[in-house]
């Protein structure tokens, strides 16, 4: 199995980050980062690179085909390199995903059309405009494709996937292993939970305030 993981200049790090953690534990699986151009690429706070080991030329067919989110997104929405790509390896994938705002970029690649399909609470309106059915969940399974909502949410996705793919108990396994048993110190990781405040707060600064 090969999965790819796509990056591209001020993506958010834990969107490709999680998922990665999760997946690369896949038996016998290869894991890449691919990107337009190969070599390091930018979180969107400037502080961290990824290495994009190959092009995505260079990556015709991969089973497992993960889209990370972050601001740099929105100057991809009409990059048909990109966008070909996504459709062209969609053709043979087996599973295609996104974590937060890569399901804009599947979606503007038409693949979303008709489908049930999430982001980040604060883009998610953004999915209509391409047909897309929006819906507020933390992990969307429509046949194969799965959108998970906001960054963290790239993590339960992974689960879920690996659970599909190589067995339940080997998702248990690589949870226990991670640790990861969140037991957050304040209850505000979705908009109906935080604070109204902190709410409009993020929404006026977001860049998709109007959505």
């Amino acid at each position: 199995m090969q999965i790819a993981l796509v990056v591209y200049d001020r993506f958010t790090a834990l969107d490709a980050v999680g998922p990665y953690e999760i997946l690369s534990r896949i038996p016998d699986a290869e894991t890449i980062f691919v990107a337009k151009e190969a070599g390091p690429v930018r979180s969107d706070n400037g502080a961290l690179a990824l290495i994009a080991d190959k092009t995505l030329a260079e990556v015709a067919s991969p089973d497992l085909v993960v889209v990370a989110g972050g601001p740099g997104q929105s100057a991809l929405m009409e990059d048909e390199h990109l966008l070909d790509w996504l459709r062209a390896v969609d053709a043979h994938s087996t599973w295609t995903t996104s974590v937060c705002t890569g399901s804009l970029l599947l979606a503007a690649a038409g693949l979303l059309r008709g489908r049930r399909a999430t982001s980040h609470w604060l883009a998610l309106g953004q999915l209509k405009q391409f047909g897309a059915e929006p819906a507020g969940e933390r992990v969307v399974f429509d046949g194969k494709y799965v959108t998970a909502a906001g960054v963290s949410s790239g993590i339960d996705m992974a689960l879920a996937l690996l659970g599909r793919i190589a067995g339940d108990d080997c998702a248990r396994t690589v949870q226990l292993a991670a640790e990861y048993d969140p037991q957050p110190p304040y209850d505000a990781g979705s908009p109906q939970k935080a604070p109204a405040h902190i709410v409009d707060a993020l929404r006026s600064r977001s860049r998709f305030m109007l959505t």
